[in-house]
């Protein structure tokens, strides 16, 4: 194994995997696992080689997966690139623009920073995939504090060169690909990143399948990478969302009765009203909605607060929303282990999150996003934020370049 732990953040050139169809914007799909089992039908109505049929093949059928994927390199429906490369990416849409590099990342690097815990089943799932395919469907999305000779070159390609790949998706969201082959230039690019730290933006499991790679293998190989999409958030600061939570079995109003012996409760006829002093609020501040009026929680008791909270974790940490809530607000206020079980969750949409609480007769708890630097100076202390505490985006669209290891 090549020791990525003394080179710093490694982003290597590789022989990009491309669909060469008619209809690219009908082969590809968002990440693996934000896509239901109807919407894994929908795409493949849109194109008998949409990339799901390489990333959910279904449990056991991972040799389903590099079937297919031998059959169209064989058949000419995805070539390889002749020459090595980093892809600068391209999203667009309305509101937003983000660019950044894709290549093959440096895996087992200190420099690496996951913000999240995993779980094993999605990595043992992943990592029965890689190990059929010998491949990375998917990039991984990281962000690093940049504005050196790697960012410029992103803005310059981007701006100044003739995509390879120009795409809107059904979502409406505009993807451009271009790659940078000159070697000088993707030297300046490894000069560039080497003594820099990159964050997990979303990605966790497919990188904790990458470690799981590497370790089967003694000796380097393609197995010491792993396909990654590199953003400098210093230029594109990425889109950092709330995950809202619905507890089917604590009903509203005992929820703002029970939270008044220990935060400020402020009772609000509409949830939009709640919703605006919550997006000022400074501190850690929640609303509660449901099945009647909706409640702006503020000012929690600091004794309270410091007494729920480990000695073991950053003062950094105890200030986190999320921390807050997992550590205090949910056992010690409310009585309620965070589980998967006890306890939903609902990306980004408030609103659905309350109709959903309303439906079950419970109790929706919206949150703040938590900031972006907040998330970097977590991580840079080895710590990780409570479960569900993050949406990064745009998230890289799916299938617009692939990375195989025979060609590595």
């Amino acid at each position: 194994m090549e020791s990525s732990e003394r080179a710093g953040l490694v982003l290597r050139p590789f022989h990009g995997v491309r669909y060469a169809v008619d209809d690219l914007a009908a082969v590809t799909s968002p990440p693996y696992d934000l896509i239901s089992p109807d919407e894994s039908r929908e795409l493949l109505s849109r194109h008998p080689n949409n990339v799901v049929r390489l990333i959910l093949p279904g449990v056991s059928h991972y040799g389903e997966a590099s079937a297919a994927l031998s059959e169209w390199l064989a058949a000419g429906v995805l070539t390889v690139d002749s020459l090595p490369g980093l892809y600068v990416y391209e999203q667009s849409g309305v509101g937003f623009l983000q660019r950044g590099l894709i290549g093959g990342v440096g895996v087992g690097s200190t420099s690496i920073l996951p913000h999240e815990n995993v779980l094993p089943e999605p990595v043992a799932d992943r990592l029965a995939l890689m190990r059929a395919t010998q491949a990375n469907f998917e990039p991984i999305f990281l962000l690093y504090e940049g504005g050196g000779t790697a960012s410029r070159l992103v803005d310059d390609v981007a701006t100044q060169r003739f995509p390879l790949m120009d795409v809107r998706t059904r979502e409406g969201v505009h993807h451009r690909l271009w790659a940078v082959t000159d070697p000088h230039e993707i030297d300046a690019v490894a000069e560039d990143l080497c003594e820099r730290q990159a964050l997990i933006a979303d990605g966790h499991h497919r990188y904790a399948t990458y470690e799981a790679l590497q370790k089967d293998h003694i000796g380097p190989g393609p197995w010491d990478y792993g396909l990654a999409y590199l953003v400098d958030s210093t230029v594109y600061p990425p889109d950092l969302k709330a995950i809202h939570r619905v507890i089917p079995g604590l009903p509203l109003q005992e929820a703002a009765t029970r939270a008044k012996g220990a935060w400020q409760v402020h009772e609000f006829a509409l949830v939009e009203d709640a919703l605006a002093g919550l997006a000022t609020a400074t501190g850690p501040a929640f609303v509660i909605a449901g099945q009647g009026p909706a409640h702006l929680l503020t000012d929690p008791d600091p004794l309270q607060v410091e007494h729920a909270m480990s000695a073991g974790q950053s003062p950094r940490w105890r200030m986190l929303d999320t921390a807050i809530l997992t550590t205090f607000l949910l056992p010690k206020v409310w009585g309620i282990t965070d589980s998967e079980q006890s306890v939903m969750v609902v990306h980004h949409d408030p609103l659905a999150a309350v109709e959903r609480a309303r439906r079950l007769g419970g109790t929706a708890v919206l949150l703040n996003p938590l900031s972006t630097e907040d998330v970097l100076t977590v991580a840079a202390q080895g710590e990780r934020v409570p479960r569900k505490s993050t949406s990064f985006g745009p998230k890289p669209r799916t299938g617009l370049v692939m990375r195989i290891f025979a060609t590595d």
